[in-house]
């Protein structure tokens, strides 16, 4: 079936417009209890975990999801502000039902959104997402009281996820030495970030920790890298580390002030796997993926796949081709043998191991240039994205790029899923060139639309 809210990364939306309102997210959490109360197991009564990120609208929408999940006979355990991966780790430890992110990732405070994991610490099936709105359309009807689900916070949670963050980096590695510039976008890895890499042994600087409910991701964090560039110049930082809001996106900055994206930390760990014969498979990245990084990969025989866009196909695409790690330009970092999941900190020490066993900076470290990449948005009034792109006029235009690019070059159309826009992508080797190109294919894309 169709879904009417549920996108690639769970609901989301403007706090106080629908669907994020109390009324819609208390019948979710009641939604969402119906479901998880059907697929229990045993005489047990099923358990649910809700983190969030620092948004001052997560309390209200904590409380709503809480009193839905109860009146639908869930217990609830509540752990306060928690990376997203932090969630999906506790859920899967504890061996509980289910995990709920209250978090809108790296958007403004004024958004704000639910996500969901399952017992086992990865995204909800498509199919428990669609039962979940099946059941939204039915009435809510609250358990009596000697059924109603109990609520209780976890106090520990946060020791808890600083540990397992550690437990990924190397017994017989260290920090000691390191200064690190650590920026938590004022998100829910303020009170996480800065100790797990203190307690491995580094002079921590931290940056965005200070989260008042409207600061989150201003200014600050993966989105903002800016801001870390900043203080590692200014604290004399050997490296910088930025997270964004809700904790699973990466972004790092060397000690001279250049900012590293995903692709580029990707091809880091990858690359010192592929040394270390500790790479299974190859890698995933998406159509976003810098053609200049894909070609460094073949350049060490590392085969690459791309998935469409969002973390949630590049673990598809994992998981198809039994292969543990992929991601995103934009930082989201999958380790599959490390975590289910993408995680700004666990990744971050994947990339400090890399360069502390090569005995390398990170400017050492990435040993190619990232292609200039243009990104052009073509709105359009009406009709299918489809029939536009591929109209003549535009695939004229397009294989005319295609032919100017050439072997190191690259196009791509891609409808956006939320809006009535064509994303238009030109990579290659000469910006000027990449620009041209990608004018030529919007103005033809303005043409037919």
């Amino acid at each position: 079936m169709s879904r009417k809210y549920f996108g690639t990364d769970g609901v989301r939306g403007t706090v106080g417009e629908a669907p994020i309102t109390p009324d819609f997210v208390m019948r979710l959490g009641y939604a969402a209890g119906k479901v998880l109360a059907g697929k229990a197991s045993g005489s047990g009564r099923p358990t649910v975990l809700i983190g969030k990120d620092t948004r001052v609208s997560g309390y209200m929408l904590e409380s709503a999801l809480e009193a839905g999940l109860s009146s639908a006979g869930v217990d609830v355990l509540l752990v306060g502000p928690m990376p997203t991966p932090g969630v999906a780790y506790l859920t899967r430890a504890l061996r509980l039902s289910a995990g709920i992110v209250i978090s809108a990732s790296h958007n403004p405070y004024q958004d704000n959104g639910i996500k969901f994991f399952s017992a086992d610490g990865n995204k909800l099936a498509d199919a428990t997402e669609s039962a979940i709105e099946l059941a939204l359309g039915q009435p809510l009807k609250c358990k009596s009281s000697a059924g109603l689900g109990k609520a209780r916070r976890m106090d520990d949670a946060a020791g808890r996820y600083i540990e397992f963050c550690k437990s990924t980096f190397p017994a017989n590695l260290d920090l000691h030495g390191l200064r690190i510039a650590v920026d938590c976008a004022h998100g829910a890895g303020y009170h996480i970030a800065p100790p797990v890499f203190h307690e491995l042994g580094a002079d921590v600087v931290s940056v965005g920790a200070q989260p008042d409910g409207f600061n989150i991701n201003k200014g600050v964090g993966a989105t903002h890298a800016e801001s870390l560039q900043r203080a590692v110049k200014r604290s004399k930082a050997d490296i910088g580390i930025a997270l964004d809001g809700d904790g699973d996106r990466l972004i790092m900055v060397d000690a001279k002030g250049r900012i590293y994206d995903g692709d580029e930390l990707l091809y880091v760990i990858a690359s010192h796997r592929k040394r270390a014969r500790q790479l299974r498979g190859g890698v995933v990245g998406t159509q976003m993926t810098n053609l200049a990084m894909a070609q460094a990969l073949a350049k060490l025989k590392i085969p690459f796949e791309r998935a469409k866009v969002g973390d949630r196909y590049v673990l598809e695409m994992l998981h198809k081709r039994d292969w543990q790690i992929g991601g995103e330009n934009s930082g989201h970092i999958i380790c599959l043998d490390q975590h289910t999941t993408g995680d700004a900190i666990v990744s971050a020490l994947q990339v400090l191991q890399a360069l502390i066993a090569a005995g390398k900076t990170l400017d050492q470290a990435v040993d190619f240039k990232l292609y200039p990449q243009v990104l052009v948005n073509v709105r359009f009034a009406g009709g299918s994205a489809r029939e536009i792109v591929a109209a003549p006029i535009v695939q004229k235009a397009v294989i005319a790029a295609e032919r100017i690019l050439g072997n190191d070059g690259r196009v791509l159309l891609r409808p956006s899923g939320t809006e009535p826009v064509i994303r238009v992508m030109v990579e290659g080797k000469a910006k000027q060139t990449v620009s041209r190109c990608a004018a030529a294919i919007a103005k033809a894309v303005s043409s037919a639309a």
